[in-house]
């Protein structure tokens, strides 16, 4: 979306798993996007390189696992906003304290981010999405973005042709509406 409004885009893939790399491997084979730059840091590389890489970019982003581990907390010391997907699930819904005691402490470092949560792959009926919200509520420290991304087959399709939700056709406009 950032690269698509002639935003220079540095992506940084953090995690182990590299999807954010596989996926700008499949766009650089779809199409050209000079706007865009991805490379693979893990650790306190994203410390170093990102402080020296970001200035020549108007966004950086830094995709990260959701372990605590090197990559995540290096991506706290640089980020000026640290958002994290969550399912209205139990097992992400546990994480939270740990997750706001992790965010606390690297705010005691001095480290000064805002903090966001987001629902993710929510359901599109049934109350597991307001259980969710419910919860986040009590986190203090965590906002909350009101509007859930829903469980949708485009948002699949799209990371498979190396799109962006707004790139892929058929339209969706209510996944476009949820990413806006």
């Amino acid at each position: 979306y950032l690269s698509s409004k002639n935003k220079k885009v540095l992506l940084v893939d953090g995690d182990e798993q590299k999807s954010a790399t596989s996926w700008a491997v499949k766009r650089e084979q779809e199409r050209n996007d000079e706007n865009l730059t991805t490379i693979h840091l893990t650790g306190s590389s994203i410390l170093s390189e990102v402080k020296k890489l970001s200035k020549n970019y108007d966004e950086t982003i830094i995709d990260v696992g959701g372990r605590n581990n090197a990559s995540l907390r290096a991506s706290l010391v640089v980020c000026n906003t640290f958002l994290t997907p969550l399912r209205p699930r139990s097992l992400d819904i546990w994480t939270l304290q740990e997750l706001e005691d992790l965010l606390n402490e690297a705010k005691a470092t001095g480290s000064k981010f805002r903090t966001l949560s987001i629902l993710n792959q929510a359901d599109p009926v049934g109350k597991d999405n307001q259980d969710a919200m419910k919860v986040l509520s009590d986190y203090h420290s965590i906002e909350t973005v009101e509007f859930p991304i829903i469980q949708r087959k485009i948002f699949s399709n799209s990371i498979n042709d190396g799109l962006g939700v707004y790139e892929y056709s058929p339209k969706d406009k209510k996944a476009e509406k949820e990413l806006s």
